[in-house]
């Protein structure tokens, strides 16, 4: 699952999760804002500071562009 983060000052950043902790980090954000969150994606491990975040984007599936069956 790709998740794409914005933090404040502009900068961004896309990870690929599994879905357990999508969703472990969609509850950090809602419950302890002020906390920091790590978890591991697909090419290593991060510690995001979920005050700095200012959006969270979920994507389920992912986006290919061009033509497909």
């Amino acid at each position: 699952m790709r998740v794409e983060f914005g933090f404040d000052g502009g900068q961004g950043m896309v990870v690929h999760v599994d879905a357990p902790t999508a969703d472990a980090l969609e509850r950090a954000l809602a419950e302890a804002p002020e906390e920091a969150f790590a978890f591991d994606a697909d090419d290593g491990r991060y510690t995001v500071r979920l005050n700095r975040v200012v959006y969270v984007k979920r994507l389920a599936r992912e986006s290919r562009v061009g033509f497909g069956a």
